[in-house]
């Protein structure tokens, strides 16, 4: 993956751009969120490679977004629109929904479903040679 993406819209220099309206120094983030300088600056660039990924990822945004004074939760599902990667979505409610989850669902549940039978059957046998030993 590179470490900087390219895609539409672009979401760091969309928020450095409101940031810079508002007045807001990286500076005053960092020391109000407690989130180094650098995570603020890879966000701006749009190097996610620089983030730790998943809900640190996110939540990176949501601070972002409401010490300039953005909705934060648009800010993670514009943020997720552009980085529809996993190492960022995961977990997310917010991750755009692709064709497969249905499928893969499915097939998790059918998994489950055939290793509860498999675990009921080998129980039965157990209790079936226990009765059957003390007959």
């Amino acid at each position: 993956m590179a470490a900087v993406e390219h895609a539409r819209p672009d979401f760091g220099m969309k928020m450095k751009r409101l940031r810079e309206e508002r007045g807001v120094s990286l500076r005053q983030i960092a020391d109000t969120t407690k989130i180094s300088i650098g995570v603020f600056e890879a966000l701006e660039r749009n190097d996610i490679s620089r983030l730790p990924g998943g809900i640190f990822s996110r939540a990176f945004v949501r601070s972002y977004a409401v010490e300039v004074g953005l909705d934060p939760e648009q800010a993670v599902r514009d943020f997720l629109v552009q980085f529809p990667h996993d190492s960022v979505t995961v977990g997310s409610p917010h991750a755009p929904q692709s064709g497969h989850a249905p499928r893969t669902r499915r097939r998790e549940r059918a998994v489950a479903i055939v290793a509860l039978v498999a675990i009921s059957v080998l129980i039965g046998v157990f209790l079936l040679l226990t009765i059957a030993s003390r007959q």
